[in-house]
């Protein structure tokens, strides 16, 4: 395979003034500052006020090291601030690195913001070619593709119009439409497309897709997960400036929502975050496999469990105190409910409450569970607590035949993934 981007020790410092601020200052006290200042720089105008101003360094991104292969789809996903938008920015050439080397093999086309890449002054039309014309493209090529580009980008009744007098939503389409069909190597796509409209962005995942699948490489960053899932091949997850993973998309995906906790299968409350109400809390929770080890990697063909420790400190004997488990996608849509057939009313004290889910029944990819503790009675029903995406694991296909699949190695849909009943019998001949 041929590398397509390769960082080594990327790094990149940004100088952040910090003004002094008092609790209070007259009108006199800021003109004096005012005037104290000017005589400063009259003496010195190459010094900035030390008096004001404290200076501090902000590494955005410390000791990258990336190695991205020609037709790679990559998600790259971080809480705000971790630094995504800063590697694109220096991948994308806008920004220069303070320390460390890039090597991109081929050319850029980067959708980073509303407005990256077009000139206000200019209309659709004409910002086409000047975009084509950056990428090094000839106008003949350009051409080719302009009936392509307007037609997925809807914007035709305003082609010949000037770009600023666009809404933001526009903007975009036209902006996604001229990255993605003038033929880039790479291409390089922010948060951005969440401007657009749910269908608009259905179709630029659609295209983006396409675009890997030619053998291009896509870079994308997005908070939305269902989004990074079903488009990229690989993740990776920064932190603070730092790659803390690159690799899988389900592990990375349970890692970013984890927060770094030491286990996304395991959760304990404590004297300083309690969960629960007068009636009842939580105690701890944790995800188990088949052998009965604590962990967030589940094999497809065997059972796991999901446990739930709780207390109960009034002794009401006519409500019933229900345990229920919410499982939920990577994407957040709700896969179903889990909860007890049958309960009697329970008095004062600790219980331990165990759900046991069969091998052959989850499909491979990442779930998150709610834990919730319901009381019922005669007067009706109330949630003492509910604490969703408390607990996270991954289910993994292990490829063998235990996991049905019969040679078949490509994604299969739905939530779920039974190993039901079947009868299978010839009827004639």
């Amino acid at each position: 395979m041929t590398t397509a981007i390769k960082i080594e020790n990327l790094s990149k410092k940004y100088v952040i003034g910090h003004q002094k601020q008092e609790r209070y200052t007259a009108l006199r006290d800021v003109m004096m500052n005012k005037l104290r200042g000017f005589g400063e720089r009259l003496r010195h105008p190459l010094s900035p006020n030390r008096e004001e101003i404290n200076l501090e360094e902000f590494w955005a991104l410390k000791d990258i090291n990336l190695e991205i292969e020609q037709g790679d789809r990559v998600g790259i996903i971080g809480r705000n601030g971790a630094g995504k938008s800063t590697l694109l920015k220096v991948l994308s050439r806008i920004t220069e690195p303070t320390s460390g080397k890039v090597h991109i093999n081929g050319r850029v086309a980067s959708l980073l913001e509303v407005g990256t890449g077009f000139h206000p002054e200019l209309s659709g039309r004409e910002n086409i070619y000047l975009n084509g014309a950056i990428l090094g493209m000839r106008r003949a090529e350009i051409k080719r593709k302009f009936d392509e580009i307007v037609d997925f980008s809807g914007v035709e009744k305003f082609l010949d119009t000037p770009v600023k007098r666009y809404s933001s939503g526009m903007y975009v389409r036209l902006a996604f439409a001229v990255a993605a069909h003038l033929e880039p190597e790479i291409l390089v796509v922010d948060e951005v497309l969440a401007v657009g409209d749910a269908q608009f962005q259905k179709k630029c995942l659609g295209k983006m897709e396409e675009v890997g699948k030619e053998g291009r490489t896509v870079l994308f960053v997005s908070h939305n997960m269902a989004a990074i899932t079903s488009l990229c091949q690989r993740v990776v997850l920064l932190d603070s400036g730092s790659a803390v993973f690159d690799g899988d998309v389900s592990e990375g995906i349970v890692q970013y929502y984890s927060g770094g906790s030491s286990s996304p299968a395991f959760l304990s409350t404590t004297q300083d975050r309690k969960i629960g109400d007068q009636n009842a809390e939580l105690i701890n929770a944790c995800i188990k496999n088949n052998t009965g080890n604590t962990t967030p990697e589940v094999d497809i063909t065997r059972s796991c469990s999901i446990s739930m420790r709780y207390r109960i400190l009034s002794d009401e004997k006519d409500s019933i105190a229900v345990p229920n488990f919410h499982f939920f996608t990577a994407d957040g849509a709700y896969a179903f409910i889990a909860a007890p057939k049958k309960l009697k009313a329970y008095g004062e004290g600790e219980y331990l409450a165990v759900c046991n889910v069969p091998g052959n029944f989850l499909n491979e990819g990442t779930y998150f569970v709610g834990l919730a503790l319901t009381s019922y009675s005669q007067i009706g029903f109330h949630v003492n607590y509910f604490e969703q995406n408390a607990l996270s694991f991954n289910v993994r296909d292990p490829m063998t035949e235990d996991s049905g699949r019969y040679g078949y190695a490509g994604p299969i849909p739905g939530v779920v993934r039974p190993d039901l009943d079947w009868q299978i019998k010839r009827v004639n001949g």
